[in-house]
Parts: C-alpha cells; sequence; structure tokens
C-alpha cells in the first residue's frame, strides 16, 4: 500500500429514504422505536400473487428535490438517490466551490436500477408502438444515472462511478469512496445505496426463488431476523447516502463529524448463486480483513450491524461473527435493522451505514424486532425488540449480496 495511503475520512453528512420515512430523523425516531414499515403493496394489485406485502416509500416528494420537467426523464431509483444525497449535502452544510468541483465526486449503486422503467416502457412499446418509448428511457433506468444526475445537480466534477453488487452494493460504493479519498484522489465523496423495484416482475422473481416472506397477513411482523419462524425477507426500497470528507478539510471547515470510516473490505465466497456455505467462511474473512485494514484490535467492536435478512442465512452469519470473535461475541450487540425497514437491496447497505454511524454518534442501539421465537442457532445478543444505549467505540457494518459478495465497513468514534 502507497505511503500516501494515510488520509483520514469523517463521515460529515446523512440523507435518507426509507419505508419509515423520508429524513434521517423521522426515520431514526421511528428505527429506535421498534417500529415497522411493511405493510401491504400498494404500488399495483398484488391479488394472485404469493407475496403481497412490501416496504414502501410513502411519503416521498420528488418535487422537493428535483424540478417538475425533470422528474419524468429518471426513474424512481434515482428520484430517491437525488433527494438522499441533497439531504446529506445539506446536513453536512457542504458547499462546492468551482475551483474546488473537481475534487469533489459521487459513487451511488443500485442492485436492480430502473425496473420499473423498464416494465412500464416495454407495455408501451407493445401497446403503442415504438414511437410511444421516451427518447429519456435508456438513462432512466441505467444504474450509473443515480451517480450521473447528483454530479449534474451539485457540480461534483470529481470521480463518479457506482457499484453494482446486489445486496452488497450500498457498502461498496461507501467502500469505494472512503479509498478514493485516503489515496487522494477526491477530498470529498457522496457514497450510498439506492433501489425502488416493488413492481409485478420484481415481487415475482423473488418469489419463485422462494426468498421473500410470504406472511401477508400480518406484515409488520413479516420481517423477523434470527426468529425461529422466519420465512423469508421482505422487498423493500429507498437511498441511503453519507457524506465522506477528508478528515482536515473537514476540520477547516468546521463540519460536524458523526465518525471515521476506519476500515473496508470485500471478497467473494466463490460458491453460489444465492446461497453463503455453511459455515460463512467468505463472510468471516471479509470482517476480519476490514478489522485488520481499520487497525483496531477485536475487542474494541461493540456493536455490528447484521445483514440478518430474515432467512435461513441468518444463522450463518451468526456462525460467521462466532468465528471472528470467539466467546466474545456472545457480549457484542447485534441487531438487524431490516426487521423495521425491510431488504432494500442496493439501498441496503447506504442505510446501514447511516444507521451504523447514527448509533455511534447517538449512544444509541436500534432494535431486531419481532424477535419472539429464537433461533436455537441464533443465539447471540440482537437487542431484541427494544433499543439500547450504549456506547460503542468502534461499529460493524455487514452486508453480503447475491453472487456470494461480501462487503463489509468500519466505523469508529471519532477521536481528536
Amino acid at each position: 500500500m502507497s505511503e500516501r495511503v494515510t488520509r483520514r475520512v469523517a463521515v460529515t453528512g446523512l440523507g435518507l429514504v426509507t419505508p419509515l420515512g423520508t429524513g434521517v430523523e423521522k426515520t431514526w425516531k421511528a428505527l429506535c422505536a421498534g417500529q415497522s414499515g411493511i405493510g401491504r403493496i400498494t404500488r399495483f394489485d398484488p391479488a394472485g400473487y404469493p407475496v403481497q406485502i412490501a416496504g414502501e416509500v410513502k411519503d416521498f416528494n420528488p418535487a422537493h428535490f428535483i424540478e417538475k420537467k425533470e422528474i419524468k426523464k429518471m426513474d424512481t431509483f434515482i428520484h430517491y438517490a437525488v433527494g438522499a444525497s441533497q439531504m446529506a449535502v445539506d446536513d453536512a452544510g457542504l458547499k462546492i466551490a468551482p475551483e474546488e468541483a473537481d475534487r469533489v465526486g459521487v459513487y451511488i449503486g443500485a442492485g436492480i436500477g430502473g425496473l420499473p422503467a423498464i416494465e412500464h416502457y416495454h407495455r408501451v412499446l407493445l401497446e403503442k408502438g415504438p414511437d410511444r418509448v421516451s427518447p429519456f428511457f435508456i438513462p432512466m433506468v441505467i444504474i450509473n444515472l443515480a451517480s450521473g444526475q447528483v454530479a449534474i445537480r451539485l457540480g461534483a466534477k470529481g470521480p463518479n462511478s457506482c457499484a453494482v453488487t446486489a445486496c452488497a452494493t450500498g457498502n461498496h460504493c461507501i467502500g469505494d469512496a472512503f479509498r478514493i479519498i485516503q489515496r487522494g484522489e477526491a477530498d470529498v465523496m457522496l457514497a450510498g445505496g439506492t433501489e425502488s423495484c416493488i413492481v409485478p416482475t420484481a415481487v415475482a422473481g423473488f418469489a419463485a426463488a422462494r426468498a421473500l416472506s410470504t406472511r401477508n397477513d400480518d406484515p409488520p411482523r413479516a420481517s423477523r431476523p434470527f426468529d425461529r419462524d422466519r420465512d423469508g425477507f421482505v422487498l423493500s426500497e429507498g437511498a441511503g447516502v453519507v457524506v465522506l470528507e477528508e478528515l482536515e478539510r473537514a476540520r477547516r471547515r468546521g463540519a460536524r463529524i458523526y465518525a471515521e470510516v476506519v476500515g473496508y473490505a470485500m471478497n467473494s465466497d466463490a460458491y453460489h448463486i444465492t446461497a453463503p456455505p455453511d459455515e460463512g467462511e467468505g463472510a468471516v474473512r471479509c470482517m476480519e480483513l476490514a478489522i485488520k485494514d481499520a487497525g483496531v484490535a477485536k475487542d474494541e467492536v461493540g456493536y455490528i450491524n447484521a445483514h440478518g435478512t430474515s432467512t435461513f442465512a441468518d444463522k450463518i452469519e451468526t456462525r460467521a461473527i462466532k468465528q471472528v470473535f470467539g466467546e466474545r461475541a456472545y457480549r457484542i450487540p447485534v441487531s438487524s435493522t431490516k426487521s423495521m425497514t425491510g431488504h432494500l437491496l442496493g439501498a441496503a447497505g447506504g442505510v446501514e451505514a447511516v444507521f451504523s454511524v447514527l448509533a455511534l454518534h447517538r449512544g444509541l442501539l436500534p432494535p431486531t424486532i419481532n424477535l419472539e421465537h429464537p433461533d436455537p442457532e441464533c443465539d447471540l445478543d440482537y437487542v431484541p425488540n427494544q433499543a439500547r444505549q450504549a456506547s460503542p467505540n468502534v461499529v460493524l457494518s455487514n452486508s453480503f449480496g447475491f453472487g456470494g459478495v461480501n462487503a463489509c465497513l468500519l466505523f469508529k468514534r471519532f477521536e481528536t
């Protein structure tokens, strides 16, 4: 590693769009109160589908962030990315002067991207012909346009890219942006994930794969990570974006520093298209690598925001945590905020990074709700059903995705 990779990276801004609400404060309040954002699908009539529930964003108005004439040129996942990014920039008090625009970048990804627009314009094509397909169709659906649209609006002329790594997307984007600042290639990066694919094709496809909960009669209790009676994840949507900033720059401008990003790792299971190996070998290596990268002792990790999807994989993540931390695993609070938000796919890592940073900054650990009958194989401290006051020094956030991709981030309490 080059000697110049010594720059410290601060988190100075946060932005959220989730099924619990638009905005950091609204979401965090609901999260710590143990509220669920899951309900019956309203975007289309789910009658006849085996899965009829999802975590829909209910209060987002794109006109609060995007010019009216531009809204129809973007798919919903881009709307969410623009909204979360603007909230993060406002929260950071970030101003981008023309002379420093090429030192500010954007790294926001999605797992699936513009599926709603694909479905819509496929119907238009079949019913009305090719001349009725919008000239904006392609930039509506391609995933890098989330970063592209954010950069255009902010005038951010630095590094611009996106990861597309299923459920690990948000963590990969934040981790890669962290590296860009460490290396000195930018001073500020907006990073995170976004997703909006609560549409018939996605629901039918995930249901066919038997990945989703079918607890249609009780949506708020459908997402139940680590519980004996879990039966699949709940498809959700939203966005989570953080402002990452070179520490000295943040200090010079008097920015509020929520936390530092101190560690990042990514690897592959090289095992199966959807399932992790039984002992979680890839997750073990990824957590170990991230801790080593951070240069912290394992004893310093005081909270883990788990991937915790409410599927069979919860017990595998539990095994992996035990392998990494040994007997101390039983004393580390571990929670899955997906119990309340559902699984936001490519946005999950971005949203959960914000939750992890807030847990550090505010000294409050969000709970795992619906943990009523713990799985005997899931026997750690999952902060069951009620938020808990605590003062962790280091927080680990896990994201693992289809294709066997793993990404882990470590955040540390800011110390001068």
